[in-house]
């Protein structure tokens, strides 16, 4: 019988594998690397404006979400191909729903750094 690995061990384990998807997603991605440029820009523009905390806050909340949901929408997109690798309508509109997600919060996103950073630029 094999011995389980303990707790931490486990987890420290997920924390790898999480590490290695995201770094899969960096260097494979176009969609992750254009929002990680964005998000780096912006940062700098937070030093630049010298932004609020409150305003870190979302700012930060939003690169995550963002980013976040980019790659989920990269793994929905994995798993419909490798479920059906021919085109099909049904895993098209799978696609494109996921991908709308990514769109409403960079929408959101958009909006929030124009609250943030117009009134600090005009």
């Amino acid at each position: 019988m094999q011995k389980k690995d303990s707790f931490l061990v486990n987890r420290l384990k997920s924390v790898g594998y999480a590490f290695k998807g995201m770094l899969i997603l960096i260097k494979t991605e176009a969609s992750i690397k254009i929002q990680l440029f964005i998000a780096i820009v912006i940062t700098i523009a937070g030093f630049y404006f010298e932004i609020s905390k409150t305003e870190w806050l979302v700012q930060i909340s939003m690169i995550g979400l963002v980013m976040s949901i980019e790659g989920i929408n990269t793994a929905i997109e994995y798993i419909a191909d490798f479920i059906h690798p021919e085109q099909h309508p049904k895993i098209g509109l799978i696609k494109d729903v996921a991908a709308g997600a990514v769109f409403i919060a960079s929408i959101i996103a958009v909006i929030i750094a124009g609250i943030i950073y117009l009134p600090k630029i005009l």
